[in-house]
């Protein structure tokens, strides 16, 4: 599918700051079966912009807007196309259990195996775990316990925006029995650890279907969970609408909760009161041909862009290699 995304962030502030400094983990990921055909990014005020890839392979843009002013925009473009996943296997057999207990397997993923973060365990939610039978999912093989869990999350938690903010404990999900995407991302990847499975937040974007039931909010950004099983290695799973991740989940960065990966992040130097709003946009650019988008971009640009990006993956591939290799020496 070809996914065209428009993200807008705005700053406002009551009174003049005199420098603002960001972090933004917007760009979508040349990886998990999807091509990254065009990227822009246009900031206003204008500044420099700085990039570099962190240690999950996440492209983090940063800049400086060292005078004053009193607003900030940010907007993102990107032009994506998305595989179709292959389809799972109905379940596991239970030696999967010990294969993720390997030492191997436990090495690799240590750092998506420790509670950090939002995704620790709290009495409350071991309080959850009990009164939905959470433990007796564990009975079950690896990737059929956690498509369960992904269900109780479902049921048991309403989708509602506003009842809960980006720095929110799991606790306030849990308490009013309602939250959204991250927070369901949340506590899923504490349970799933929990079970001695590596589990990664993803960021990114769902093209959302109301058609199909789908709960999550079509203009914000998106949160699942990603787990790993040694037998099919990294699997996504959508806990707010309870389905697995598909060719409509565009991946912008990985980590281990959201606080690794916020769409943005920053400080500015001022006593000013400040105002966030965001405008998301996921429109199928190849559904309907005869969209002004469609149009101006044509099909060639189309062809031309994904060489660029399939010529960008391959030097992005071998950088990485490269530091690799210096690392271990």
């Amino acid at each position: 599918m070809l996914f065209d995304i428009t993200h807008i962030t705005q700053y406002n502030y009551d009174e003049p700051v005199r420098e603002s400094v960001m972090e933004l983990w917007m760009q979508p990921r040349a990886a998990h079966g999807q091509n990254l055909l065009n990227f822009n990014l246009d900031i206003d005020p204008p500044a420099q912009v700085f990039s570099y890839v962190d240690s999950w392979g996440n492209t983090v843009r940063h800049f400086d807007v060292p005078h004053p002013h009193t607003r900030l925009n940010i907007t993102t473009h990107s032009l994506v196309e998305t595989d179709v996943r292959p389809p799972l296997p109905g379940a596991l057999d239970l030696a999967e259990w010990e294969r993720l207990a390997s030492d191997t397997v436990q090495a690799e993923g240590w750092e998506f195996l420790r509670p950090h973060g939002f995704a620790a365990s709290t009495p409350r939610l071991r309080a959850f775990c009990e009164a939905n039978g959470v433990a007796e999912l564990r009975r079950l093989d690896p990737l059929s316990a956690l498509d369960r869990l992904s269900t109780v999350l479902y049921r048991g938690l309403e989708y509602e925006k506003g009842v809960t903010g980006a720095d929110s404990p799991i606790d306030e999900a849990l308490e009013g029995g309602r939250g959204v995407c991250q927070d369901f991302a949340h506590i899923m990847l504490t349970i799933a650890r929990g079970w001695g499975i590596p589990a990664r937040y993803v960021s990114g974007y769902l093209a959302a279907s109301r058609d199909q039931g789908e709960r999550s909010d079509p203009q914000a950004t998106h949160a699942w969970v990603e787990v790993f099983l040694p037998s099919l290695r990294w699997v996504g799973f959508d806990p707010a609408n309870d389905i697995l991740a598909c060719d409509r989940h565009i991946p912008v960065a990985i980590g281990r909760d959201y606080s690794d990966v916020p769409p943005s992040r920053g400080v500015f130097k001022g006593d000013a009161e400040s105002q966030l709003s965001v405008g998301v946009s996921v429109r199928n650019a190849g559904a309907d041909a005869g969209e002004p988008e469609f149009l101006r971009l044509g099909a060639p640009a189309i062809a031309a862009a994904r060489r660029r990006a399939s010529s960008a993956a391959r030097l992005d591939q071998h950088h990485h290699q490269q530091q690799q290799q210096q690392q271990q020496q």
